[in-house]
């Protein structure tokens, strides 16, 4: 039976050119259209369980779609949303801003009509709905919340138990050894800046290591994600640039369509990006970031794998520990994640040293690091 799809967009053509997008997978159908946010509540709300998922557009009139999303958070409606709209490239803070409010994830509009009739339009919907509505479960994990009625599909990514982190102080810490050269180097895909989220605003401003991480994203959206995250944390969040030197209590995050590698230069340790192409459709890739520190003489490196799809990263940390003797693996679990694929990847290596729900990932890395 074909999964039912809400699509919400006050653009009659847009509704018309995704509709039949939808349509023509055999996988699903379009069951509703809506004009706006109103409209929109107004049939998730009349029609519970109904929708597999939701294609909502951002800017639209009456209620849009960061407002409805507020709603559906406000009134606690689980319903996996998917954003699709313009505003996913021109205004990348909005996308944050929707993920953070539990979109599951975003897919750009085209700029002309054209490429709304092309084939990477179409197969972006298609691979998004597959991904968020659970269909390719035997290539990856997708963990929903407990209280899904049978047959329902609902908005992932909710921790369960919740369990928001906790301030840690230094008195906190026991056992760190102090003096010695330490990195965090940590890897996210799908429903990354979400789980951030709760990880980066609870560590301490006095970590005693520098932060590298990359979250897959598309250009432009990476400098909104640190502009937030820095705002509501202690350490300093950037998006990493050329030639950055890395300092202790502070988060570089791999700008989206860069590689970004650790590199020594004299007595520092800093930042280099490159085009190089994108490797299994990555780029930024964590691989590429793991591996880079195969070359640097850290005393301690803790590597740590959140949510994502697929096993980016698990390559790199398998090269990075036979030849680094002091690594420290941190993976999130199954029932915290979005989609339990990167870490369920390197768990399976046998490399893992914790396995933590998402709210406890920042205080086991600051145990684990300490502070200065």
């Amino acid at each position: 039976m074909a999964k039912k799809i809400l699509v919400i967009d006050d653009s009659a053509l847009m509704r018309r050119v995704i509709s039949d997008i939808i349509n023509s997978g055999g996988d699903y159908e379009v069951a509703a259209i809506a004009r706006d946010g109103v409209e929109g509540f107004d049939l998730i709300v009349s029609n519970p369980h109904l929708y597999s998922a939701v294609i909502l557009d951002i800017n639209m009139p009456k209620m849009n779609g960061l407002e409805l999303l507020e709603k559906l958070q406000k009134n606690r409606i689980e319903q996996t949303v998917i954003v699709v709209s313009t505003v996913a490239k021109e205004g990348a803070k909005e996308t944050i801003k929707a993920l953070e409010l539990g979109a599951f994830d975003f897919v750009t509009k085209p700029e002309n009509y054209l490429e709304t009739k092309g084939e990477t339009f179409k197969n972006n919907i298609h691979k998004m709905l597959d991904l968020a509505t659970g269909s390719h479960r035997s290539k990856v994990d997708l963990r929903t919340t407990s209280f899904a009625k049978p047959g329902s599909v609902v908005r992932p990514a909710k921790p369960k138990p919740v369990v928001m982190p906790r301030k840690l102080e230094p008195g906190n810490f026991t056992g760190v050894k102090t003096g010695r050269k330490k990195i965090v180097a940590l890897a996210c895909s799908t429903g990354g800046p979400k789980s951030l989220q709760q990880v980066i605003p609870y560590l301490p401003k006095n970590l005693d290591a520098p932060v590298v991480l990359v979250q897959h994203m598309p250009a432009g959206f990476t400098f909104s994600l640190s502009q937030r995250l820095n705002e509501i944390s202690e350490v300093e969040v950037k998006e990493a640039q050329e030639g950055d030197i890395l300092k202790n209590g502070a988060v570089y995050i791999a700008p989206g369509g860069k590689h970004m590698r650790v590199v020594k230069k004299g007595t520092y340790y800093c930042i280099k990006l490159s085009d190089e192409p994108a490797i299994d459709g990555l780029r930024p890739c964590a691989n590429v970031m793991y591996e880079s520190l195969e070359n640097c003489q850290y005393d301690e490196i803790t590597c740590v794998v959140l949510t994502g799809m697929g096993a980016d990263g698990t390559k790199g940390i398998q090269g990075l520990a036979a030849h680094h003797k002091k690594l420290h693996v941190i993976a999130q679990d199954a029932d915290t994640c979005v989609v339990y694929g990167m870490p369920k990847a390197i768990a399976q290596t046998g490399l893992v040293d914790e396995v933590v729900p998402l709210g406890s990932v920042a205080e086991t890395i600051t145990k684990n690091v300490g502070v200065s």
